[in-house]
């Protein structure tokens, strides 16, 4: 009983059981969710596609998990992840080559060019994090700056959309390896990396302090315009690797939508996954599952039908949802409709 109790507080709790509940649903109610088909040593499928599309999501709610664990918040991040991809488009080229897939066909090797398009990406998230941490300007402001970031990517691609014929760029966002896209495995490693920098650094204790009460934490000692500063910079990386990825997906470079709204996912994921908006202890594997059960939610709509504006609403929906069950005194409002029940049975860890 304890260990079912220790569960049930866990921060990842809430998001697994809204996610197994959307599985529930599509196993009644969805023909063909569940159905894999190999086709040339590939697999394809519903599923494939929840793991393939959330990708790019999954990479900035990592960013974003950083940020909201100080207690901040980056808007920024779709407008970072179209720079990223113009940034590596322009040094790509685009121009056709029948040497396509050869070295002759990329303006600049593969390596620099991403690397170039993830430092540009990390600079953002570090003109973020001055601005937070060191002007004091709040972060909602700050990253709103960012908006004009699509601006930017605009100017790198002269307003154009840049398609790319550079084979090997394309293995990143269409490629497979043993039957599953290789994106996942990027996702995997990248995720294994975030948690152990959270995990087994002091970066990750001091971050959850900062988060938790920074006045607080730098009578501590602890350099928290450091820590803050160190989180816009991971969110902006991580926004430039997804930006890389929608480019060698969709192998263009469109700044007017790549990337866009992934802003407002990244946050809906980071607070699914048990991650409160006031900072402090956070959880990576929840923000992962988070971002899965928004693309699942995602696939879910596309699949019966229902028209694509309507999204918005089965997610303005959840967030109302998750809204209520986060707020302090949820447990007192349920014990109203079950008597039977102490409030104090509800409340999570915070």
């Amino acid at each position: 009983m304890d260990k079912l109790k220790t569960l049930a507080r866990r921060k990842e709790t809430l998001a697994v059981i809204a996610l197994t509940m959307l599985l529930l649903f599509n196993v009644f109610f969805t023909p063909g969710f569940f159905s894999l088909e190999l086709k040339e040593g590939h697999f394809y499928g519903s599923l494939i596609d929840v793991l393939k599309r959330g990708a790019p999501l999954m990479f900035m709610a990592i960013g974003m998990t950083f940020v909201i664990a100080t207690g901040s918040t980056d808007i920024s991040v779709g407008s970072v992840a179209s720079i990223a991809g113009a940034v590596a488009a322009q040094m790509i080229g685009g121009d056709f080559s029948t040497a396509a897939g050869s070295a002759a066909a990329s303006l600049t090797p593969l390596p620099i060019a991403i690397a170039a398009a993830l430092a540009v990406a990390t600079l953002c998230g570090v003109w973020n994090g001055f601005l937070v941490s060191r002007l004091g300007i709040q972060a909602l402001i700050a990253t709103l700056l960012q908006v004009a970031g699509r601006g930017i990517a605009q100017l790198i691609t002269r307003g154009n959309v840049i398609t790319m014929y550079y084979k090997p760029f394309f293995e990143f966002g269409t490629g497979y390896f043993l039957g599953f896209p290789i994106c996942i495995y990027v996702v995997l490693a990248v995720a294994l990396a975030a948690y152990l920098f959270s995990k087994k650094t002091s970066y990750g204790l001091f971050l959850e302090s900062s988060g938790s009460n920074r006045s607080s934490s730098r009578y501590a000692g602890i350099k928290v315009q450091r820590m803050i500063w160190v989180a816009f910079a991971v969110s902006g990386l991580m926004a430039g690797i997804a930006g890389v990825l929608i480019a060698s997906e969709v192998k263009a470079a469109d700044a007017n939508n790549a990337g866009l709204n992934y802003e407002l996912d990244a946050i809906l994921a980071v607070v699914l996954g048990g991650n409160s908006m006031k900072g402090g202890r956070f959880s990576l594997p929840g923000s992962l599952i988070g971002a899965l059960l928004v693309q699942a939610l995602t696939t879910t709509i596309y699949m019966k039908g229902v028209p694509a504006q309507t999204i918005l609403v089965f997610k303005a929906v959840v967030v109302i949802v998750v809204g209520i069950i986060q707020t302090t005194d949820y447990g007192k409002l349920l014990a109203k409709f079950i008597k039977k029940r102490p409030a104090g049975v509800f409340e999570v860890e915070k």
